[in-house]
């Protein structure tokens, strides 16, 4: 406790010192924080959602594939066709997640970020009635039909909703806003697993009604959504319409705030000078990209290869083998998910944590520290990965870049999704209880490209990260080797 206090004595001048410019940090306001939630309801947290509301009816969707297929044929279903239909019905929603972020970059640039997420909703509204439709019609292939738009419905919105939070959020608060992507997914998975529950909707007869909820989510973004404006980056740069784009920015950071966050999107709007958004294919082939296309790769591919999904994937075998009760196991898996929430939430109390010693650091001007505040930008990155991950490809592109971006993104995200699912059981027959290794070595490897390469995008326009691979680039070209693209002072 001395000590603590010591080093409170030792920081109080330079704290006291920092009082102006600390007054001057942005909250977010009322507005910005609503359309946030507006966003995430019908968002990421639908996709969550719809990842973990599917463990719970298996047993009874089972059983409801085998007696319509005997009343269809008059035989029981076979063990093989019954997996072979009951795997189809899960892993579907992979194959329209890869379809819904294929098409969500070119919907967000013809509708707005804003219209396409309203858009999406119809895809789960179709899916929460044809689910909910096939038990009285006694049509099994409803339930594949209903899971891949599930599918493409979180395809789009984990492509659509980033890129809008991103666009909304002042550049001091994308890191805490990125944050609402993470709790809203875990959030929705949660809540599916709380749902799924016996005490819930989680008993046999329920399972129509169970996999019929998804329309809920949808429903109230649909109600929510409506009295917030579109992207005030989409309505300058995309469309044009720069008394929209004010209302916009007077909207969500209030009439006395918006005029630096004006400017940053008439800078980027002069540099665009006109270009068109670019398609996928286009941002491979220009070499300028290089690095923000690897790093692109990286960090979705990490999402997917850390192991995260596939315990949720496989939590029934998972904790069979680690001797849990069969009727304790669906509350297990709501631990894994309250685990995952509750580290999504500590992620914003870390950073403000980081950063608040970041900038005891930056105010004392000797090397040594300053060298302490770039360590420490490095953990931030490092920390808040898992949570920044889609709004770090809204700050490492610009506008023009940003939907193609997000489509590869998307892609690269769903395509791991699916090859997880695919490999896990053969990686717990050969590596027993070690399994969960690979996804260790998989993490520690990112984890070292994110430290030596990922810059520090915090208090930064999109140009100025922009500006950073660029030098990075011209740096390689006049040395003709490879270096880290290490945090710059500020």
């Amino acid at each position: 406790m001395g000590k603590d206090s010591g080093e409170l004595k030792e920081y109080q001048p330079l704290l006291k010192d920092f009082k102006e410019p600390a007054q001057q940090i942005k909250v977010p306001s009322k507005s910005l924080l609503l359309a946030v939630w507006a966003a995430g309801i019908g968002g990421t947290f639908q996709c969550g959602y719809n990842t973990s509301i599917i463990n719970a009816p298996t047993k009874a969707v089972q059983s409801f594939i085998n007696q319509t297929w005997t009343e269809r044929y008059n035989t029981e279903i076979s063990t093989q066709v019954l997996t072979l239909l009951w795997s189809t019905i899960v892993s579907i929603f992979t194959l329209g997640g890869l379809v819904g972020a294929s098409v969500g970059g070119t919907l967000a640039i013809r509708f707005g970020r804003k219209g396409t997420l309203l858009f999406n909703n119809t895809f789960a509204l179709l899916a929460a009635f044809f689910m909910g439709l096939s038990y009285p019609s006694s049509t099994f292939e409803l339930l594949i039909v209903g899971r891949f738009l599930t599918g493409v419905n979180a395809g789009i919105a984990i492509c659509v909703q980033p890129m809008y939070i991103g666009e909304i959020a002042p550049r001091a608060l994308r890191g805490a806003m990125a944050m609402g992507t993470s709790i809203f997914i875990t959030g929705g998975i949660l809540t599916g697993q709380v749902i799924g529950l016996n005490e819930l909707l989680g008993k046999e007869e329920y399972w129509p009604i169970l996999l019929s909820t998804v329309c809920i989510p949808a429903i109230m973004q649909l109600l929510t959504l409506p009295w917030f404006p579109e992207s005030p980056r989409y309505l300058l740069i995309d469309r044009g319409d720069d008394v929209a784009c004010k209302k916009a920015l007077m909207w969500f950071h209030g009439p006395d705030k918006y005029h630096g966050e004006k400017e940053d999107i008439e800078r980027e709007r002069v540099s665009a000078g006109g270009i068109k958004p670019k398609k996928p294919w286009e941002l491979f082939t220009d070499t300028s990209l290089r690095w923000q296309l690897l790093t692109l790769v990286v960090i979705h591919m990490s999402q997917q290869l850390n192991g995260i999904n596939a315990i949720y994937f496989y939590a029934d075998y998972v904790f069979t083998q680690a001797g849990i009760p069969a009727a304790k196991i669906p509350y297990a898996t709501v631990g894994t998910g309250a685990c995952e929430c509750i580290t999504a939430l500590t992620c914003v109390s870390l950073e403000l944590s980081i950063n608040l010693h970041k900038i005891v650091y930056l105010r004392m001007h000797d090397t040594e520290h300053r060298n302490k505040a770039n360590i420490i930008t490095n953990i931030n990155v490092l920390c808040a990965v898992g949570g920044v991950t889609n709004i770090l490809t809204t700050e490492l592109f610009t506008q023009t870049n940003r939907p193609a971006a997000y489509m590869i993104g998307g892609s690269i995200n769903w395509i791991a999704f699916f090859f997880i699912g695919m490999i896990f059981p053969f990686i717990v027959n050969g590596l027993k209880q070690y399994c969960f290794l690979v996804f260790l070595v998989v993490c520690c490897l990112v984890a070292t490209y994110i430290f030596f390469v990922v810059p520090e995008t915090k208090n930064k326009t999109f140009l100025e990260i922009q500006s950073e691979f660029q030098s990075r680039k011209k740096l390689i070209a006049a040395n003709g080797t490879e270096g880290p693209l290490l945090s710059t002072p500020i």
